[in-house]
């Protein structure tokens, strides 16, 4: 699944959106907003970028500018933690490295929950690297606070406490996850044999 060559990629918005969608993932916000907005954003440079490295590192600067609500809708963009449907092939790839237990999948759906609950508006996101789903599981219970377990449904979701949407715990998170879906990105080139 190759990526259109960089000169192809600055000078065709439909090139820049395809590639756009396999580093990030494909959304509506994506298309919509961020493509277009990297596609003016290039025709209005001086200087072509040089790498693909380079673009992501423009595309996340554009990302910045974003009032948090755009920003949320961009990493729902990602599918979550542990999911086993619907998933591109990259992410197909980073999330199943590993053979994964069940009652890890169903810890992780929990879990999915539970940050949904305390951080409405947007789902966790996480720089996987090469761990096991089991890594990311321990990950997010520290992340929500929660001692280690395999229980499908416990503690209650609505147990987990709500943080302010805009507060600072919510933007903090918020903008990890945006750093995150960067390296993903970058991630993404050498698996593609790209930078």
């Amino acid at each position: 699944m190759p990526i259109p060559p960089l000169e192809e990629v600055q000078s065709h918005e439909d090139a820049l959106s395809k590639t756009l969608a396999t580093l990030f993932e494909g959304s509506p916000i994506l298309y919509n907003d961020l493509s277009p907005q990297v596609f003016a954003h290039l025709q209005q440079r001086t200087n072509p970028v040089s790498s693909y490295a380079e673009l992501i590192d423009v595309s996340l600067h554009i990302i910045s500018q974003w009032e948090n609500t755009l920003k949320a809708q961009f990493i729902a963009g990602h599918p979550r933690i542990g999911e086993q449907k619907n998933l591109s092939h990259l992410s197909a790839q980073e999330q199943t490295a590993y053979a994964t237990p069940p009652e890890v999948i169903i810890r992780l759906a929990h879990l999915n929950a539970c940050f949904e609950h305390r951080y409405p508006g947007f789902r966790y996101i996480t720089f996987v690297n090469g761990r096991t789903r089991s890594a990311i599981m321990e990950e997010m219970e520290d992340v929500l606070g929660l001692e280690r377990s395999l229980s499908a449904d416990q503690p209650d979701v609505e147990s987990v406490g709500q943080v302010e949407v805009g507060g600072v715990p919510w933007t903090k998170e918020l903008e990890r996850a945006v750093q995150d879906v960067g390296k993903i990105a970058k991630s993404r080139l050498k698996t593609l044999g790209t930078e």
